[in-house]
């Protein structure tokens, strides 16, 4: 059974910090390219970073700068490091695994993130 499982998630203050994390089992996980959406309420769901098998990583211009993707295939586990809050990152956040040379993909049930003051 593919189990995606975010954690880290929760309320706290405009300019604070969170990190994120996301588990996999039941996958080859370096053979995945992994990714963070998330989507606020009456919005659209949108992709926040992504992070490939190689390593190299994108992020939606509104976190650039403040968010880092990361992964660590030794513990099959996705990061998202999230710096200087604004309550306009309140969401709940999903992880995603993509099989990068396909269209299959894996999402977590997601976590919810609160800024507020």
């Amino acid at each position: 059974q593919v189990q995606l499982v975010e954690s880290g998630g929760g309320l706290v203050q405009p300019g604070g910090s969170l990190r994120l994390s996301c588990a996999a089992s039941g996958i080859i996980f370096s053979a995945y390219q992994m990714g963070w959406y998330r989507q606020a309420p009456g919005k659209q769901r949108e992709l926040v970073a992504a992070i490939t098998i190689g390593g190299s990583s994108n992020y939606t211009d509104s976190v650039k700068g403040r968010f880092t993707v990361s992964r660590d295939n030794a513990k099959n586990t996705v990061y998202l490091q999230m710096n200087s809050l604004k309550p306009e990152d309140t969401a709940v956040y999903y992880c995603n695994a993509r099989w990068p040379w396909g269209s299959l993909e894996h999402w977590g049930q997601g976590t919810q993130v609160t800024v507020s003051s």
